[in-house]
């Protein structure tokens, strides 16, 4: 009976997902500045325009709105009192719902690996699995931003989402396993980046509720904000005639009716239009204004405003891969709490429970076959019969199937590169994105000294009561591999080889960026080279994924070009007087 969950390990994958975080409680306040984008008149004027209320796009509006008027427009809708997304225990089911309205939006890589980007106002953070760390000073020095303000922003930030998780049996023997496994030193509970083992921070309180980018609205100024939900951007407007270089001044949206609106700066020079998208978002929006590569705008019949070729270049996804450990007795429901910063360039994480399966609706998260998710099925026999038998195949797996967790590592950097380009013309619409992991071998390595480390930690000591002495680690490895967990092809014995392991069960850790990097796209103060009046800030802006997890850094560089750009105005403001 304990092996009950063998025989279908292979076709059917029962899964933790690790999408770093969720949605906010129910009891978040009351907006007043929050609004239907139908209730927007059809032409209206403000200081600044944000597109995209995500992790960093709450942050910065929120700054801006204390001494200026700010329209952020968000796509999607809001988070609070939806009961799939507002607490822990409903983990996974809105990554399950494939409708139009759900917060999340599939995506599949060219690479064949299955993906989400955001879809609700506070982005990413109410779709993750919550852990909240801080970049490394080594991180932000090499961004070039100015320590202080950075810990200033950081702090403000913490102040109203991140906490200190509980820990239960089954996330201390990860971390004791690590410590075994000679991820040193234990340094306890901290929000830094630190090599060693740790426990981070979460947005998760100790009810269980999500706190994310959307509940820093409450340090909103309501006289100097308004937001707008289900207003999907077309593009930005550019004024040409009679100016050294374009410069944006406006943009068409539309709200859920249909119905065309456009939004425009106020005369001044002071004024922006700010691309907070994400990093699939913000370089399709470019494209579609048309800034990005002359070619591929052509082909779309997209009037090039500024040939740009590396919009949309040097997309980057930090590769996941995990291996599930069935254990004999019951473990708490627990997302990332703990993470092993190693000295070789990988980091170990961990989530266990039954919220995924145990629960009654059993929706699987992003293994689900309710969403599609079958790589053991040809895509032409992917039918609505075969997607109902997969379902319930699960549905009648032994309870025991769902008893575990999952040890996983991520790859920093990464070093590995791919691009972005548009699809269609409609904004809704997911562009076509190649992200190449494991191309450059150093990337591989990594991945291949990551899963040694987790090896180690299942055969440690303090972990030995979580494991059936009669699984071998090769065995585990095999029964991960022959998860659905991507769309690419299998190696035969995926065990004889952590290369090929890696290889074949890479997944996303969500954490994917670039396609607007600075440097390249933006300048250090993330203005748009090339374009006046428009800037990019979120993730598409990084070289590299910071610290081991993002979000924290995102909703800081929010919260601290938000302080900047303000300091930026009022410097204008004492010139002109």
């Amino acid at each position: 009976m304990a092996l009950g969950w063998c025989r279908f390990f292979g076709a059917c994958f029962i899964g933790i997902l690790f999408f770093h975080g969720f949605c906010t409680c129910d009891r978040a306040p009351y907006y007043s500045f929050m609004l239907n984008a139908t209730s927007a008149p059809t032409i209206s004027y403000y200081d600044y325009i944000i597109v995209g209320g995500g992790t960093a796009g709450c942050p910065l509006a929120a700054t801006l709105s204390q001494n200026a008027s700010v329209l952020l427009l968000e796509r999607g809708g809001s988070p609070y009192g939806n009961p799939n997304i507002t607490n822990l225990a409903k983990f996974g089911a809105a990554l399950s719902d494939p409708s139009p309205t759900s917060p999340s939006q599939r995506f599949i890589s060219e690479d064949g690996v299955i993906n989400a980007r955001a879809r609700v106002l506070g982005g990413g953070s109410c779709l993750n699995a919550g852990f909240y760390t801080r970049a490394s000073p080594e991180y932000t020095r090499a961004a070039g931003w100015d320590g202080r303000l950075a810990n200033e922003s950081y702090q403000w930030v913490e102040r109203r989402v991140a906490f200190e998780p509980p820990m239960g049996p089954w996330q201390s023997a990860v971390r004791d396993g690590l410590l075994e496994a000679g991820v040193l030193p234990n340094n306890g509970f901290t929000y830094d980046h630190i090599k060693g083992t740790k426990v981070g921070g979460t947005i998760f309180d100790r009810d269980g509720n999500r706190h994310t980018a959307a509940d820093l609205l409450e340090y909103a100024n309501p006289g100097g904000l308004t937001v707008l939900l289900h207003a999907t951007v077309y593009k930005i407007l550019f004024a040409t005639k009679a100016r050294p270089k374009p410069a944006a001044h406006g943009v068409v949206y539309r709200d859920a009716s249909g119905a065309k609106h456009r939004a425009y700066l106020k005369r001044g020079l002071k004024n922006e239009i700010i691309i907070s998208s994400g990093a699939l978002g913000s370089p399709q929006l470019l494209m579609l204004s048309g800034v990005g590569p002359a070619q591929q705008l052509r082909a779309h019949n997209i009037t090039v405003v500024l040939d740009q070729p590396m919009v949309g270049q040097l997309m980057s996804d930090n590769p996941m891969n995990a291996i599930f450990v069935p254990s004999p007795l019951p473990v708490e429901v627990s997302l990332i709490q703990v993470v092993g910063i190693t000295q070789f360039g990988s980091y170990i994480e961990a989530a266990s429970g039954e919220n995924f399966g145990g629960s009654p609706q059993r929706d699987y998260g992003m293994f689900s076959p309710k969403i599609g998710q079958l790589s053991t099925v040809p895509p032409k026999q992917r039918t609505p019969e075969a997607l109902a038998m997969a379902i319930e195949l699960m549905n009648n797996l032994d309870q025991q199937a769902f008893q575990g967790g999952f040890i996983l590592e991520k790859i920093m950097g990464p070093i590995s590169t791919g691009h972005l380009e548009l699809r269609t013309r409609h904004p809704e619409d997911n562009p076509s994105v190649t992200f190449n992991y494991f191309k450059e071998p150093q990337d591989l390595q990594r991945c291949v000294e990551g899963i040694s480390t987790i090896e180690k930690v299942i055969d440690s000591r303090p972990f030995s009561k979580f494991r059936f002495d009669y699984l071998s680690v090769p065995q585990l490895l095999n029964m991960t591999a022959s998860a659905p967990v991507n769309l690419l092809p299998r190696h035969y014995n995926s065990s004889q080889s952590l290369e090929d392991f890696c290889k074949d069960t890479v997944m996303t850790i969500w954490h994917y960026h670039g396609g607007c990097q600075v440097g390249s796209v933006v300048d250090h103060d993330y203005k748009v080279m090339g374009v006046d009046a428009l800037r990019v800030i979120d993730g598409s802006t990084f070289n590299v994924s910071p610290g081991t997890n993002p979000q924290a850094t995102v909703m800081m560089l929010g919260r601290y070009m938000g302080v900047n750009i303000l300091k930026e105005r009022l410097a204008k403001e004492d010139l002109a007087n």
